[in-house]
């Protein structure tokens, strides 16, 4: 962090009254986060830090309509293909793609239809683990891994890759095993164009099915594009310091679409929320990512705005339970024994210590106290935004005699008589996060002095790297949609290949037959009532237990112009894209 930033409370304040009269800087843009990005790699990243950044940096295939979930335009794609056009199949399986000219990438070279095939194959075939590879895998080749479930190279994958994505002229061609009505919305925020060129001579894949196994399932930093980037979109990035924890994006002035009115973009993550209070107060932060509990201190600050109750497509916070636990180095497991200093590593696989913990939270006090009652409980995994989601299903309630009940039958009886400890990860600054860590923690020491749950704030490039190395047996997480379908949810939060799931060691053959029935059909009556199923299944198995739909705002300067809710913006409604922004003087 810079030495300005450290400037003493008192000079902040004073200048803060002199800021709201101008636009400081008014060509640099500076938004604040609570986290630095996990990677630059749009085929690695899954993360809304990352996405912040990649999703300025490149173009897409699509973007949504601003403010809508279902209406899409065009940006690398010339046309948005439909049966009405000629551009999707009468069978739903088969979409061309005809790819804009004139488009060119940061290092000036042209942007072509192989440069486009080039991006979705290394998208599909990289796949690293927990990542986003599985989006795009399982509409285009029919399964969700290029991997078996020993974690062994499937020898068709490259093949059935090839087949899939395909060049015609100028225009790529997307062959599909089955429909699937989700794809081009995928494709608005996944799969952003690469130039095949310039990661060749980088590093990178060559695009040849002699040497794709050599680059699937990378660790993190093995790629080119981790930490550098060419891309077509509509600010380049500048340099991104890892040890300031701070992003600098440019112009890029030569963007096919009209360039950006802001000359710089800075994106800082700072953990406090005190100083990004302060920074935003003074005017030298344009925007931040603020939480419900943190409202009541924004409201009323000169020079501030706040635009409240934004629709999410999300679900957060959520409390995932760690199947089965890596006990290699774990430092978040106490002894590794049931001996009353710490858990076995399948502590969570019995269903009695899950539900023991969920009806051990004060969903109703939470919602009142740290979403200020904005917001209802949730009752599944779908948003209640989305369709699918099943607002007559059963929930957990604070009901402290079930859970000691419960306690009291897991393991034979041994989780009450020796007790427990270990340890509950979240986000550092993630106030809803660390406040549900706080009351989860209270109700369960309640109930048994040998109870013991220890609060662990974590970075989250550090608490992704653990929660991938399955070394968190309690966390608390959440998801915001990559694309506004109930299936991105059912799918991570219950199939047993899902990004959470996965990770988690969570698998019920059920969940996973129901979740793709789901997405294969094509009756939305028929799909809800799948998903109706699937989330009475999710209230039985508790691999999670699911808290708040809530509602989000955003705290900007009043000089921020060109603002739009989009509810599938990239960290929204924090962040967006920031080529539609200006400040005024």
């Amino acid at each position: 962090m810079s030495r300005r930033y450290c400037a003493p409370l008192l000079a902040l304040l004073a200048f803060a009254a002199s800021a709201n009269a101008r636009a400081k800087n008014p060509d640099v843009y500076t938004h604040l986060t609570i986290a630095d990005a996990d990677s630059l790699d749009p085929d690695w990243a899954y993360d809304n830090p990352s996405s912040l950044a990649i999703q300025n940096i490149y173009d897409a295939l699509f973007e949504f309509e601003k403010g809508s979930t279902e209406r899409l335009l065009p940006v690398i794609a010339a046309r948005v293909p439909s049966r009405r056009n000629g551009l999707l199949s009468a069978d739903g399986r088969t979409y061309t793609i005809p790819i804009r000219k004139g488009v060119k990438f940061h290092d000036g070279t042209p942007l072509t239809a192989e440069d486009v095939r080039y991006s979705l194959l290394r998208f599909l075939l990289t796949d690293r683990v927990a990542g986003p590879s599985a989006l795009l895998l399982e509409p285009l080749l029919g399964y969700i891994s290029t991997r078996d479930g020993k974690g062994v190279l499937k020898p068709s994958a490259f093949k059935d890759a090839e087949k899939a994505v395909s060049v015609d002229g100028d225009s790529v061609v997307l062959r599909l095993p089955r429909p699937f009505a989700p794809l081009p919305a995928i494709l608005c925020s996944y799969a952003q164009i690469v130039s095949k060129s310039w990661a060749v001579k980088h590093g990178a894949w060559d695009g040849s099915e002699a040497s794709w196994a050599k680059f699937n399932n990378p660790d993190k930093g093995d790629t080119p594009f981790h930490a550098a980037a060419n891309g077509s979109g509509p600010f380049k990035l500048e340099r991104w310091d890892r040890k300031t924890k701070e992003l600098i994006l440019t112009r890029n002035a030569a963007y096919w679409r009209s360039p950006a009115k802001l000359r710089t973009v800075a994106i800082r993550a700072i953990t406090e929320f005190g100083t990004r209070k302060l920074m935003l107060a003074a005017g030298d932060a344009d925007s931040i990512n603020a939480e419900r509990p943190a409202l009541s201190q924004l409201q009323g600050l000169p020079g501030v705005e706040i635009i409240d109750d934004l629709p999410t497509l999300e679900m957060r916070p959520v409390v995932f339970f760690a199947f089965v636990i890596n006990p290699t180095a774990n430092p978040y497991v106490g002894s590794g024994r049931l001996d009353g200093d710490g858990i076995p590593a399948d502590f969570f696989a019995d269903k009695d210590v899950r539900k023991g913990f969920a009806y051990a939270f004060d969903y109703k006090g939470y919602i009142q106290d740290v979403f200020r009652g904005k917001g209802t409980q949730a009752t599944g995994c779908i948003p209640a935004a989305l369709p699918g989601h099943n607002a007559k299903q059963e929930t957990y309630t604070y009901d402290l005699k079930k859970a000691e009940a419960h306690f009291r039958k897991a393991r034979g009886g041994q989780v009450w008589e020796k007790g427990f400890r270990f340890s509950l990860a979240y986000q550092s600054g993630n106030i809803p996060s660390q406040a549900l860590g706080q009351i989860l923690k209270r109700s369960v020491e309640k109930l048994n002095p040998k109870f013991r749950v220890d609060l662990r704030p974590m970075d989250w490039p550090a608490m992704l790297d653990a929660a991938n190395a399955g070394k968190l047996p309690l966390s608390v997480m959440g998801w915001g949609a990559d694309y506004p379908d109930p299936h991105n949810f059912a799918f991570n939060f219950m199939h047993s290949k899902g990004s959470f799931s996965s990770v988690l060691k969570y698998a019920n053959a059920k969940a996973d037959e129901l979740v793709e029935a789901a997405v294969a059909a094509a009756n939305i009556v028929k799909r809800k009532e799948l998903y109706a199923r699937l989330q009475a299944l999710e209230f039985e198995d508790v691999p999670h237990f699911v808290v708040v739909d809530s509602v989000r705002f955003r705290a900007q300067r009043s000089w921020v112009k060109g603002w739009k809710f989009g509810p599938v913006d990239p960290d929204a409604p924090y962040g967006g894209f920031f080529r539609e922004l200006s400040k005024t003087e």
